[in-house]
């Protein structure tokens, strides 16, 4: 059996270096246009050159989102876009429309393309006809069980590869094509500015009776109708295997370091406690459970793997996120005298009880004993979100540790 590829999103550089150093194999991001999510903080032209020098000498990969449905008045600045891509080389392009994935072939041929699942991709013909076109990897639609996967891989030639999503949000629209966004808001789901009209609460008004609401009921618990449950795989690594997946692919280009790295680091071991041998990985569900919801999520489900998913899919108390973990901020390289600098990112006391995260699998616990603020003068608390900090903690973390705390 060939191990998959673990492939982890990052909105920027700090979520981008997280990924890396907490076990992906690959990172997709975007670019400053062209992606489908441009809330994003996403990268410039020289982070994104950067990021790819940095993941080549770890061994890595980086894919850069090109998906966005193009209109004419896309198609100038497309051309200038992958003639950049021609020159920056990313190790793939993520393409959903055959007029960009055109213009890619033409304007940067060495950059291997990959049909992004916003393409509908849910049978074995299609993933023929676009690696008819050069395509080297497909990800496929949402949609599909694991035996529709299973079937695709046995009909098309060993080397084209497919991408599946395993963890994080669903959308209530085929493969991500939604128009409700761009109806209620003008902001176009399909060029990266999705408002997740999907989450509201909905009721029904009756034309003659303007102002008088009645609630929609799937059931007892609510009216949150479009409000799916988060997808999660992380108890399925040998089904998604068999399937025949070559890359494991975790949604979320929108999220902080934290979610990166508990993703990264969960998926991480449990691919290789399974291919070090399948009774550590079973012996380990729980722990990998109970880790993968250490940060912002949903409750979760299995998506259409098993079959089309039912009313146990959806959250009909609300559209809030669980949280039971806060991400702090990220360890800088600790000073002589113990000191680590770090980007605060929500508040923290000295005497708090605090996790460092750390990527081999190791989670400890310390005490806040100082913060210094950036005039290095002494503080109790950190208030103040994206303020640079020094901390002393009772052991000190490295670089790139995660600094995480159970929510009170």
């Amino acid at each position: 059996m060939k191990k998959p590829e673990l492939l982890i999103p990052a909105k920027g550089p700090e979520e981008f270096n997280t990924a890396i150093n907490f076990g992906a194999d690959a990172v997709y991001m975007g670019g400053e246009t062209m992606g489908l999510r441009s809330g994003a903080r996403n990268f410039s032209d020289e982070e994104l050159k950067a990021a790819i020098e940095f993941a080549h000498s770890r061994n890595k990969k980086v894919y850069v989102t090109a998906n966005i449905i193009a209109h004419n008045s896309d198609l100038k600045e497309a051309e200038d876009y992958f003639k950049k891509m021609g020159e920056i080389r990313p190790d793939a392009l993520l393409i959903a429309d055959p007029g960009m994935f055109s213009l890619a072939k033409e304007l940067c041929p060495e950059v291997e393309l990959h049909i992004s699942t916003q393409a509908n991709n849910t049978n074995y013909k299609t993933v023929l006809f676009w690696a008819s076109l050069g395509a080297k990897r497909i990800v496929t639609a949402r949609e599909l069980s694991l035996n529709e996967i299973r079937e695709i891989r046995e009909n098309i030639p060993s080397d084209i590869e497919i991408e599946s999503f395993v963890h994080g949000a669903m959308c209530i629209s085929y493969s991500g094509r939604c128009l409700l966004s761009n109806y209620f808001t003008g902001r176009d789901a399909n060029h990266g500015e999705c408002t997740h009209p999907c989450r509201w609460q909905y009721a029904v008004a009756e034309e003659t009776r303007p102002g008088q609401y009645l609630p929609i009921e799937e059931n007892e618990r609510g009216t949150f109708i479009f409000n799916s449950k988060d997808l999660c795989m992380i108890g399925h690594i040998p089904e998604l295997i068999h399937a025949g997946i070559d890359s494991f692919k975790v949604e979320g280009r929108m999220k902080n370091a934290l979610y990166v790295a508990v993703t990264a680091r969960t998926y991480r071991q449990a691919i290789d406690d399974y291919f070090e041998a399948p009774e550590k990985y079973e012996a380990s569900l729980p722990q990998y459970l109970s880790e993968i919801g250490k940060c912002t999520t949903r409750d979760f489900c299995t998506g259409f793997y098993f079959g089309k998913p039912d009313d146990s899919a959806q959250v009909y108390s609300g559209s809030t996120y669980i949280q039971d973990y806060v991400y702090l901020g990220t360890a800088g390289e600790p000073e002589d005298d113990g000191r680590v600098p770090m980007h605060q990112k929500n508040k923290f006391s000295v005497g708090d009880s605090v996790e460092i995260m750390k990527p081999g699998g190791e989670d400890i616990t310390v005490r806040v004993e100082s913060i210094y603020s950036p005039d290095r003068g002494e503080v109790d608390s950190a208030p103040h979100p994206k303020e640079l900090l020094y901390v002393r903690f009772s052991e000190t973390p490295e670089k790139g540790d995660i600094i995480r705390q159970g929510s009170k």
